[in-house]
């Protein structure tokens, strides 16, 4: 079968990846404090002396550990609350900070040397959740973003809602619906999908996410693990798929002033979505339509497993990306529903115990573990081998597996990220 354009399920998913492959450089998640810190600056219409800052606990776990780019290797929420405020430029989005000069760069270490800029961990039921209040002589402006990282949900200056509801309790209804997601539409509209329409999306993704890769193994970033991968796995392609990724990772999560284009809200995602599936199509000489429509099977496929857990949590987000690369390897190699379903599912059932502790260097040795993983579940259904329902979390169908590892995510390791947030805090304040 093949979707036309005027499709109600072609419309959705093209419209989904519009909204989720976008750029951004840095962690997602100090970006969007940068993002939010600019704009509320250019709200108050002056530098704030004071800044208080409330967050939900996934924010701490996601900001505490990583660079913040074009600071000099500074780290944390305050970090990039200054980056924001010095440098940022509200309108670039998730490129907020790209474009800091030398000059800012030390205007941000003196700001933030000189300046009251207070976290305190929100009183919210929100996973996702920052809320800037910034102080300027008598004036004042408060800002939330929830959800997710670009959604800016209120802002108020001394009194007045210039922006919102007031009403604080959020959804992500602006966003495409994910409902119509599912494995077997997916790969029909990754079969039909015009490639004009999809062409640029990717074309960015390519080049963007190739680019970092690349800094990352000739640069000295993090624990190396893309190179160390290379130097003493070999370069067989599986390697090479692992390594370009997890080099990715290396760069972006220490600081490495490039941009990436993200999956699910986050550059890592992105990196693990893409990097293997584009290693392949090199390797296999699939030639530039295949390799477009081996993405989209590979970011669909992602967001679809990710949709069911939301944007944090402890489940690993890469997990779901690793499943996603290789779905779009099995496509690379003539996979069509049988291959790529029970590709997805093996590889699950091997790696979704892995666990979120924040964003920091270690995501890289994830991110190998999960793109092996996607191959593996590929090769193991090449020679007749599969998990079947039952086993585990595995279920009868590869939907009421996608439900359950949704499930998993979001509800049954909610206690599981209390506890490493706990951890976390204990060794910030030992």
């Amino acid at each position: 079968m093949f979707m036309e354009r005027q499709d109600r399920y072609y419309q959705t998913y093209l419209n989904i990846l519009k909204e989720e492959l976008v750029a951004a450089m840095g962690c997602t998640e100090p970006i969007a404090i940068a993002y939010g810190a600019a704009k509320a600056r250019e709200v108050l219409g002056a530098v704030p002396h004071k800044v208080v800052l409330e967050v939900s606990s996934n924010i701490i776990k996601n900001v505490k550990s990583v660079v913040v780019p074009n600071t000099d290797g500074l780290k944390g929420i305050e970090a990039a609350t200054a980056a924001g405020i010095i440098a940022g430029r509200s309108d670039k989005i998730l490129e907020v900070i790209a474009e800091v000069c030398q000059a800012e760069k030390q205007q941000i270490k003196t700001y933030l040397s000189e300046t009251d800029i207070e976290v305190k961990l929100a009183d919210s039921q929100i996973i996702f959740d920052i809320m800037i209040t910034m102080f300027h002589q008598d004036s004042y402006v408060k800002l939330r973003i929830a959800d997710y990282h670009t959604h800016i949900v209120h802002i108020e200056k001394n009194g007045e809602i210039i922006f919102g509801t007031g009403d604080l309790d959020t959804g992500i209804s602006s966003l495409t619906d994910r409902k119509l997601l599912s494995v077997s539409k997916i790969i029909e509209f990754a079969d039909s999908v015009r490639i004009e329409d999809v062409k640029e999306l990717l074309d960015k993704q390519i080049e963007y996410n190739s680019a970092i890769a690349r800094a990352g193994m000739e640069g000295n970033y993090g624990a190396n693990v893309g190179r160390v991968l290379l130097k003493t796995y070999g370069n067989d392609v599986k390697i090479r798929a692992k390594a370009m990724a997890a080099a990715g990772s290396d760069a972006r999560m220490s600081g490495c002033e490039l941009p990436v284009i993200i999956n699910s809200g986050s550059g890592n995602q992105g990196m693990t979505a893409s990097l293997p599936v584009i290693e392949y199509a090199a390797e296999l000489q699939s030639g530039e339509e295949k390799l477009y429509r081996a993405l989209v099977v590979s970011n669909l496929i992602t967001l679809h497993l990710k949709t069911g857990i939301g944007r944090l949590s402890a489940f690993c987000g890469v997990i779901c990306a690793g499943c996603g690369s290789g779905a779009g390897i099995a496509y690379l190699h003539g996979g069509g529903y049988d291959e790529i379903a029970h590709t997805i599912v093996n590889a699950a059932a091997i790696v979704s115990g892995i666990v979120c502790d924040g964003a920091k260097p270690s995501c890289a040795g994830k991110i190998a573990a999960a793109v092996d993983a996607g191959i593996l579940g590929y090769l193991m259904y090449k020679e007749g081998q599969q998990f079947r329902g039952g086993d585990g979390i595995v279920a009868k169908g590869i939907e009421n597996t996608i439900a359950n590892i949704g499930y998993l995510g979001k509800v049954g390791m909610k206690e599981t990220d209390k506890e490493i947030i706990n951890i976390m805090l204990n060794q910030c304040s030992s």
